[in-house]
């Protein structure tokens, strides 16, 4: 086996996130503004420059000819020769009379006091210059981010510019995004293959129909399609190797989560699966341990062959996080493991995958490039896994997703996992996939019902860091905490604060490159620091057993995403974790959604909370007949 070149070694920054190139032009907004500066603003600031600019005075009123006094007696006769002298300094008057004045108005416009301008105005015009300017930055620059991938990705059909979640524009160069011509599989002579491995045992062929469908209630799980095979009980159920099994025990794996209960089964039979269930779920698992078995089927891979398992993930922290289980679990086997996203050496990930392996944890942008560049060939991949699956099709990816699926043969195993599925995605997914089960655990995007939910309702903003400094301490006790707030900025505030307190706090957001990512995340869950302060960057994908504490700091953008940050603690059965959100008397429209969700993972509803998604309906209603009677 190759020397392996993975790790903080192979990470590379290349160049600028185009997100930083405004901040520069703006200072950070703070959460909280000491009073020495809040006498003033940036709209009431006049410009004291504008008195020191010099301009040429050449007003017309002021005739340079006036200062010669030869006529000034009213006398001519004297003056009546003109002297060589008088009409070459008269001769040069003349031009500068005749040539068209300075305009001092336009050089002063930029200048010009704001309030003299419409703020709308000021914003999109700044906006513009922004765009400009990284338009011309970016035009020959290359890209190392999977994030401006899905970006470019998503906004390829609407054409438009697209921008993060701080208000920094992100440039789309549609070139980085061309998908690979498919593959013309029926000149292809494949090897054929087994993705059958599964055998009943008695323990559950014994089992009524009455039996199964109690049990599987039990599990609350929902499985549709033709001829589902049964939930299974025990991890020994599945046939798997003495190895393997070793290797599930030794990651503390006592009995299979509901999903790998129904998933496990479906998988071995060589089945594809449309799996959906609550985050923390152990989906990882459920695709992960099957693919071993399909693997260790297969003849050993020849210089330059593979991969035969891909998993492609939508963040570079999912597909980290699923390498890392993936090591785990084909150690016992010699199996070899790669990971392909952005901010790493592309140079590295070459070797790596010319030296071959059987499996591959990727982003599509940076799969779609070692494809191009011929670092690996899919001829001999039989197993496709699609995690995260409706994150990959709302940031665009459908193009990409169908290139890749495009260079696997079409009798291929693929396996397609979500916490959640809209029906588009649904739709989508029944296109690349053949005949599959879909199962469902629970209610499709309900929140995890091992973890206990805390809404705290906050008069203002203002509220929110005093209330968690307050309750951090009783927090740490119970184990780490995972802090999510909406924007960078408030995420270095707010790691600024409680480091001044004196916790050992981190903070985790776009703008810090691949390897100071992966330090933090290694720190944090080395126990170095016990608070990671976050934007949704953490949101999926993060699986740190030692997280017992989320808080929604600011709250999500949407359910989904209220989903998945809860689900980064009670991870895999842990029915210790709680989640806090802070939510204020603006946010009122949210609080119904909220209710809802509590509601149906059989959570408590808080009076407060109850009273403030009242007023989100009445305010609503009223909106909506005010609308009708205009």
């Amino acid at each position: 086996m190759s020397k392996r070149k993975f790790g903080f070694e192979g990470f590379g920054i290349n160049k600028q996130s185009t997100f930083n190139f405004e901040r520069s032009q703006q200072a950070p907004q703070r959460l909280y503004v000491p009073p020495s500066s809040r006498g003033q603003s940036h709209d009431n600031y006049e410009d004291t420059d504008l008195d020191n600019i010099d301009y040429d005075d050449n007003d017309g009123s002021k005739d340079p000819g006036n200062n010669n006094n030869h006529d000034e007696g009213g006398g001519g006769g004297e003056n009546d020769e003109i002297d060589p002298l008088d009409a070459f300094m008269e001769s040069i008057h003349e031009e500068v009379r005749s040539a068209p004045p300075p305009k001092p108005k336009e050089k002063a416009e930029k200048y010009k006091d704001d309030e003299e301008d419409d703020p709308m105005e000021s914003f999109l015009r700044a906006k513009k210059d922004v765009t400009l300017t990284l338009a011309s930055d970016a035009l020959h620059a290359g890209y190392d981010s999977d994030e401006e991938v899905y970006a470019a990705a998503k906004a390829v059909d609407a054409g438009m510019l697209e921008y993060d979640s701080d208000d920094n524009p992100i440039v789309l160069d549609k070139r980085k995004i061309e998908p690979i011509a498919a593959l013309d599989h029926s000149s292809i002579d494949y090897e054929s293959f087994n993705k059958d491995f599964y055998e009943e045992k008695e323990s559950i062929s014994g089992m009524s129909e009455e039996d199964v469908a109690e049990y599987k209630k039990s599990l609350a799980i929902r499985a549709s399609g033709f001829d589902v095979p049964r939930p299974l009980k025990t991890f020994e159920e599945c046939g798997f190797s003495s190895q393997l099994v070793s290797a599930i025990k030794k990651q503390d794996y006592e009995k299979p989560t509901p999903i790998q209960c129904q998933a496990l089964p479906i998988v071995l039979s060589g089945r594809d699966i449309i799996g959906i269930a609550k985050t923390g779920s152990g989906k990882t698992a459920a695709f992960v341990l099957p693919m071993i078995v399909h693997i260790m089927d297969q003849p050993e891979l020849q210089k330059e062959e593979g991969p035969i398992g891909v998993i492609c993930a939508p963040t570079r922290e999912l597909a980290h996080q699923i390498y890392l289980e993936a090591k785990k679990f084909s150690k016992s086997h010699g199996i070899r493991v790669s990971a392909v996203y952005g901010g790493m050496s592309k140079l590295d990930q070459f070797k790596e995958l010319k030296a071959g392996c059987e499996i591959v944890v990727a982003t599509p942008g940076r799969l779609i490039d070692m494809l191009k560049m011929k670092a690996l060939t899919m001829l001999r991949a039989t197993y496709l896994v699609l995690d995260e699956a409706d994150r990959m099709f709302d940031l665009g990816f459908e193009p990409q997703i169908r290139s890749i699926v495009g260079q696997i043969r079409p009798d291929r195993q693929t396996l397609l996992f979500s916490a959640t599925m809209p029906r588009k995605v649904e739709k989508l997914a029944r296109e690349i996939l053949s005949d599959p089960i879909r199962v469902t655990v629970g209610e499709v995007g309900m929140a995890n019902e091992d973890i206990t939910q805390v809404v705290q309702v906050i008069p203002t903003d203002a509220e929110k860091l005093p209330w968690l400094l307050e309750k951090l301490p009783g927090m740490i006790d119970e184990g780490d905490v995972l802090v999510f707030a909406s924007k960078k900025a408030a995420v270095d505030e707010i790691e600024s604060q409680l480091s001044q307190k004196g916790f050992k706090v981190t903070a985790l957001h776009g703008d810090k490159d691949q390897a100071s990512r992966m330090d933090i995340l290694q720190k944090f869950k080395s126990g170095i620091y016990h608070v990671l302060i976050a934007t949704d960057v953490a949101a999926r994908g993060l699986d740190i057993k030692s997280i017992k504490s989320v808080v929604n700091f600011d709250i999500a953008k949407d359910m989904d995403m209220h989903v998945h940050r809860i689900g980064r603690t009670g991870r895999a059965g842990d029915k210790d974790g709680t989640a806090y959100t802070l939510i204020t008397q603006k946010e009122a429209r949210f609080a119904g959604e909220l209710v809802n969700s509590l509601v149906a993972a059989g959570q408590n509803v808080s009076t407060e909370l109850m009273d403030l998604a009242m007023k989100g309906c009445m305010d609503r209603w009223f909106n909506t007949v005010m609308i009708t009677h205009c």
